[in-house]
């Protein structure tokens, strides 16, 4: 910074006017990021968790900015120049002062504290989405690596690739073939876990048309870096298109075909299958249950073997 800013009062001039003009790039760059991720919500979950974020930022504020303005005020204050900042070698207890430094963050503890208590009620993954539009029901099994999407009403499936109509609450179940897997669309909200044995629900929706990138939020081996999908919300219309379209062409999901879907592999290039096994996704959850009556493991023993 030194050799920078060193030379003629024309130089500096130069650099000061090169930095301006790389100011507006840096602030694209920057806010470029916000694009497309959880500060660029689509959906009604997606909007009350980012209001949620705002909310506990102002809130943290109150303390921060206040801080940093008291240490600034402190130092200036109590400079070596300043013949008037009195100090008190004796001083050691002010009953104010400790009202101050204490309420202050009691206060701000119990706002986040019921923000995060009202908010987890608001936006539990199993509460349905008011809406007076049907939601529509879609099933989904992550397996290595990759996504199905089971649509159990219209009898199809996708894979790697998730059609949706706009404006309508999307019901979703979710499991796992074995290893616990994390879906995720920051765009329309609520991260939830997928795993074998169970299956988990979660309401979203996408208030608008458009393409939003779904991932797997929990590593899961090899291919965890490809196992992504889209999410195509398109009018209801384009979507009731689109199962026409799908039930006239590709494979039928049955045990046989998912056998061979459930065997790992990578950068799978999404495709769909024309008609389902009705009972494949209960089967699926409960082939990854304990069978029932099994005793539970002795942990204990495990630790004592190893």
């Amino acid at each position: 910074m030194a050799t920078f800013f060193s030379g003629t009062s024309a130089h500096r001039g130069q650099h000061r006017a090169a930095l301006h003009r790389l100011l507006p790039f840096v602030a694209v760059l920057t806010l470029g990021g916000c694009s497309g991720g959880v500060f660029d919500p689509q959906g009604p979950v997606a909007s009350a968790e980012r209001m949620i974020l705002f909310n506990s930022l102002g809130i943290m504020l109150a303390i921060v900015i206040p801080t940093i303005l008291a240490t600034l005020g402190v130092a200036w204050w109590f400079r070596a120049s300043n013949s008037r900042a009195e100090y008190w070698p004796d001083w050691e207890y002010s009953g104010r002062i400790e009202m101050i430094v204490w309420s202050i963050p009691a206060m701000t503890v119990l706002l986040l504290a019921g923000i995060g208590w009202i908010s987890s009620h608001d936006l539990d993954p199993g509460k349905p989405l008011e809406s007076t539009v049907k939601p529509l029901n879609v099933q989904v099994v992550s397996l290595d690596w990759k996504w199905l999407f089971i649509y159990p009403d219209q009898g199809v499936a996708s894979v790697n690739r998730l059609t949706i109509p706009a404006a309508t609450p999307i019901s979703f179940q979710l499991t796992s073939s074995g290893v616990m897997n994390s879906f995720f669309v920051p765009q329309l909200g609520s991260q939830i876990y997928a795993m074998a044995g169970m299956a988990t629900r979660l309401h979203l929706m996408a208030d608008k048309p458009g393409v939003y990138a779904g991932l797997s939020a929990q590593f899961s081996g090899d291919g965890f870096a490809d196992m992504v999908f889209n999410v195509d919300a398109v009018a209801p219309e384009q979507f009731a298109a689109w199962v026409n379209a799908t039930r006239a062409n590709g494979p039928t999901l049955d045990a046989s075909a998912y056998a061979a879907l459930q065997r790992p592999s990578q950068k799978v290039a999404p495709f769909t299958y024309r008609a389902i096994d009705p009972s494949l996704f209960a089967t699926i959850v409960s082939a990854g249950a304990p069978p029932v009556g099994a005793a539970a493991p002795d942990h204990s023993k495990m630790r004592a073997e190893n």
